[in-house]
């Protein structure tokens, strides 16, 4: 599929690079789930991890996936540690440049306290090429790919546990914000249900092959990742969708906890799963105040 409007702003310290490593601590409204395997948990889990050496021909993929566990939410994951009851939607999250599986665990933990299994590869070589020549999109298909499979995995301890029924989520900042892009168009995947490229730019055309609720998060003043590329891809898709701008914000400081729009951007995203993959609809009425306050604007279309 051709590609178009590429306009992606010197990202030689972007990323995660250029948020710090403080970061570690169509479309109709039928995109919704049809059957719910649960419903969306109304207590936070505390945070279990497995690391896996997946690999896409000569592409190295490991990935660390981010589970819930039964516990207090809060503090450092648990590797290996048992998964809880109940059957969880995957939320798939791509790393920005000079990130890895662990760079964003504000967000990462945010979606397993809230209840989704959460895979995070640690992309080999990411650069800008690399989203645009699919590399990247690709990785993730395959992720994905591994991660559903481990539900029908004989004895592997998330068997029965994976909630294959209703498709996926991705998400991503930066690179893994236009990575995401890329599997709603130029490298489609159709398991994928709902979407959040966070400081994106446009890197290609909707597929017309993904039925997504999409939401967009960026910072208006982005030196990175043209804002105005983002807002062209958002008006290129069809709703169910939405756009929450961190008004005179950069490239990424309302992920950081402490960002005075930090909470907007946290509970929006939250809600954005938990309405799109365990059809919470009280979730979905919650969007317009989560993402309201001095320092943003909102803009939806979910049907």
């Amino acid at each position: 599929m051709p590609m178009r409007r590429r306009t992606f702003l010197g990202l030689g310290a972007a990323g995660t690079a250029g948020l710090g490593v403080s970061l570690l601590g169509a479309g109709q409204a039928h995109a919704r789930p049809l059957r719910r395997t649960m419903d969306a948990p109304t207590v936070p889990f505390a945070v279990g991890v497995r690391d896996f050496a997946w690999s896409r021909g000569s592409r190295q993929l490991h990935t660390r996936i981010f589970y819930p566990i039964a516990g207090s939410p809060g503090g450092e994951p648990v590797p290996g540690a048992p998964i809880a009851d109940g059957v969880f939607p995957v939320v798939e999250w791509s790393h920005g440049m000079g990130g890895n599986s662990d760079s964003y665990a504000s967000q990462v933990r945010a979606l397993v306290s809230a209840g989704f299994v959460v895979p995070a590869p640690s992309f080999p070589g990411s650069t800008p090429g690399e989203v645009y020549n699919g590399n990247q999109s690709r990785d993730v298909s395959e992720v994905i790919t591994r991660t559903l499979a481990l539900n029908d995995a004989t004895g592997d301890p998330f068997s029965g546990h994976l909630d294959t029924s209703v498709g996926v989520g991705a998400a991503g900042h930066s690179l893994g914000g236009m990575t995401t892009h890329g599997l709603l168009t130029a490298w489609p995947d159709n398991r994928v249900v709902a979407a959040a490229p966070i400081a994106c730019v446009d890197v290609g055309n909707p597929s017309g092959q993904v039925r997504a609720n999409v939401l967009f998060i960026h910072g208006e003043n982005d030196p990175t990742c043209a804002y105005s590329s983002a807002r062209q891809a958002y008006q290129e898709l069809p709703a169910p969708k939405a756009f929450l701008t961190h008004v005179g914000a950069d490239h990424g400081s309302y992920l950081v906890p402490g960002f005075p729009t930090y909470d907007q951007t946290q509970n929006t995203f939250l809600d954005w799963f938990r309405w799109s993959l365990y059809g919470d609809t009280a979730a979905r009425d919650r969007l317009p105040a989560d993402a309201s306050s001095g320092g943003t604007r909102w803009e939806a279309a979910l049907s």
